[in-house]
């Protein structure tokens, strides 16, 4: 039996390699989910990769890995992880563990990037690796 580990990705990342590289990089998301896809194989786990720029796709995803009975969610909410209590209030209401990850350090950037809604309903959060952060969630979510 396969698990599935939905990995959901918020405004603006489908932009990433171009976005900003000096904070972001240069791994687009189709290089990040190839890399996932790799390790996932041999764990068993099959990738639900996804992306959205409307807050209310990553609500009913979230619903849906649980509804989906997923092993757990990773998610980089991009700008909406420090202003969507939607997002906080999905990740409470669902018993699947979600994974928070950002690709910066939002501790070490300004100020109003330093509170993460997401990362309050979240298991835990894993930031300021590079794109290499959503491989150290696929392998926290392994061991659960």
């Amino acid at each position: 039996m396969t698990d599935t580990v939905f990995v959901l990705n918020g405004p603006n990342l489908n932009l990433l390699g171009v976005r900003e590289p000096e904070i972001y990089g240069a791994e687009t998301l189709d290089d990040i989910a190839s890399r996932l896809e790799d390790r996932a194989r041999p764990l068993g786990i099959e990738i639900e990769m996804r992306q959205s720029n409307h807050e209310g796709h990553l609500v009913d995803w979230l619903h849906e890995a649980q509804a989906d009975g997923a092993k757990a969610v990773i998610v980089n909410a991009g700008a909406l992880t420090h202003t969507s209590l939607a997002l906080y209030d999905a990740i409470r209401s669902i018993k699947t563990p979600v994974i928070e990850v950002h690709i910066s350090n939002p501790a070490a950037r300004e100020a109003y990037r330093h509170k993460s809604y997401v990362g309050m309903a979240a298991l835990g959060s894993i930031a300021g690796f590079g794109a290499f952060g959503y491989e150290l969630a696929l392998d926290a979510a392994a061991k659960l």
